[in-house]
């Protein structure tokens, strides 16, 4: 059963209501969009976490309207490492809305809201909400706060870039091979790291870099991708119950389609 503390529902109540205005707004005709993405991962590491140390299927679908995203996302553990061979451990429901800022319009921002819930396990369900910039320059920078409201009651921000480029080569007529690359630093406040990690102090904690390589193939693109997420903060490193290495590098594989 879904569990949602009262500063929760307090938080998405406001943002539902902030984003059915915005969305009441919108002056020309816009079409809804379905996502549908599936990823084949070979570890699930969630903000530095080793979450499971083995494959993971990791399906997803969204809806689309203007700026304003639901989505849903869930994790299907492929072995036996969490005793949860075959089983749905993870199922996450967001709202986001990210617009263009009027008269600044390389400057867009977003906010939101995620619940996490965790079937199947022992683990509480919590709630997230979020806000975030995303500058339309080379590299993309970009900052997103999170502050969950919920059991950890802590706040954790993302610094990120990106860069894309649409062809670097082709394997057949008419299908491109492009690249997409990103990075970002994590840092948690030390009720997060507390939460978290057991560590009562605020630091940086992960840091991630991913590659991709998108290949349409009709109507879907195809995405294999590479992975490194390594532990920054030596306190955090030590703190690891997740694993001692604390240095991970794994591939994956996504496959989406917009409809």
């Amino acid at each position: 059963m879904v569990r949602i503390g009262a500063a929760g529902l307090g938080g998405i109540a406001m943002l539902v209501f902030i984003f059915s205005s915005i969305s009441l707004a919108e002056e020309s005709v816009i079409s809804p969009k379905i996502g549908v993405s599936m990823d084949y991962v070979g570890k699930y590491i969630w903000r530095g976490q080793n979450l499971q140390d083995d494959s993971a299927f990791q399906p997803s679908v969204s809806l689309t309207y203007g700026g304003l995203t639901a989505a849903i996302w869930g994790n299907l553990e492929m072995s036996n490492y969490n005793d949860n061979d075959g089983e749905i451990t993870e199922v996450d429901y967001s709202l986001d809305y990210t617009t263009p800022i009027p008269g600044l319009e390389i400057l867009s921002a977003s906010m939101g809201v995620i619940n996490y819930t965790f079937p199947n396990t022992e683990l509480d369900d919590t709630t997230e909400i979020y806000g975030g910039l995303t500058l339309a320059v080379p590299l993309n920078p970009s900052i997103k706060l999170y502050r969950d409201v919920d059991d950890a009651d802590g706040t954790y921000i993302a610094f990120g870039l990106s860069h894309s480029i649409e062809k670097i080569t082709e394997i057949a007529p008419d299908m491109p091979v492009g690249v997409t690359m990103s990075a970002s630093l994590g840092w948690g406040s030390s009720a997060y790291n507390k939460f978290y990690w057991g560590l009562d102090d605020e630091s940086c904690s992960d840091l991630v870099f991913k590659v991709g390589f998108p290949i349409p193939i009709g109507e879907w693109t195809l995405t294999p991708n590479l992975n490194y997420v390594t532990l920054v903060d030596d306190d955090i490193r030590r703190s690891d119950a997740f694993d001692s290495a604390s240095d991970y590098f794994f591939a994956g594989i996504n496959l989406f389609r917009q409809f």
